[in-house]
């Protein structure tokens, strides 16, 4: 990590589950960490999980990655405030269970794609700005699913826009693997697809309420493959990791 430590790394998302894992493990090793969400009380409770030097390298900006002006306006304050953005996690992302074909879904559908694919493709446009800006490296992750390579059939569900939205992901991982070289970078994109995991965007009411013996990640276990990616030497890129829980 001795590349990374005192730079900015921003993670979307981590009031909680994946983000907040990121959050706490990026920040635990020598970065500065600014985390967006619209909880942003959430974000600073985490300082308390926090080794005592690293809490001082945390800090919370309120946004909704839906809105484009609030993603350009945290990204001028986090500029103006911490410096250049040197890793991206683009994290936030929202699950729907309305049928596709359900009436007055619209809601669901627009806010699914908001989050999952314009927020993400916000969110990188102004890193890659301000790392391109600031000497051409970088690390853009993006947190996608193993339903943005497979969709699975669960009697009863309905992954609504989720599978498109990550799908789109996948796409986008390429896309801009393509162009940070058509811009002369350096800067790597990963995109990560985990299996299931414990958080709260799993559909809890189908779910039984002792949940210990299910096949699933934790969020750490995201944010562990995170920092091994990060500590990859200057010419590796991992494009692509999948993680599934044993069993799953």
């Amino acid at each position: 990590m001795e590349r990374w430590l005192g730079r900015v790394a921003v993670v979307t998302g981590a009031s909680a589950g994946i983000g907040a894992a990121c959050a706490q493990y990026l920040a635990n090793n020598g970065m500065i960490v600014v985390g967006l969400a619209r909880r942003k009380e959430r974000i600073e409770t985490l300082r308390e999980t926090l080794k005592p030097e690293a809490s001082q390298r945390l800090h919370a900006i309120q946004c909704d990655v839906r809105k484009e002006q609030d993603i350009i306006d945290a990204f001028k304050q986090i500029e103006s405030e911490f410096g250049s953005v040197a890793v991206l996690v683009n994290n936030a992302g929202i699950l729907r269970f309305s049928d596709l074909v359900s009436e007055d879904n619209t809601s669901d559908l627009r806010d699914t794609i908001d989050t999952n694919v314009l927020g993400v493709a916000y969110c990188t446009r102004e890193a890659f700005r301000a790392m391109r800006a600031h000497g051409g490296d970088g690390h853009v992750f993006l947190i996608n699913s193993i339903a943005g390579h497979n969709v699975a059939s669960i009697p009863g569900l309905s992954w609504n826009m989720y599978p498109s939205s990550k799908y789109a992901v996948t796409a986008m991982t390429e896309v801009y693997r393509q162009e940070f070289l058509k811009y002369n970078t350096k800067i790597k994109v990963t995109s990560i697809s985990p299996g299931g995991v414990l958080t709260d965007i799993l559909p809890m009411h189908l779910l039984p309420e002792d949940k210990t013996n299910l096949p699933l990640l934790k969020p750490e276990d995201v944010a562990d493959a995170l920092l091994y990616c990060l500590q990859t030497p200057p010419h590796v890129q991992i494009h692509e990791l999948t993680i599934k829980p044993m069993g799953e």
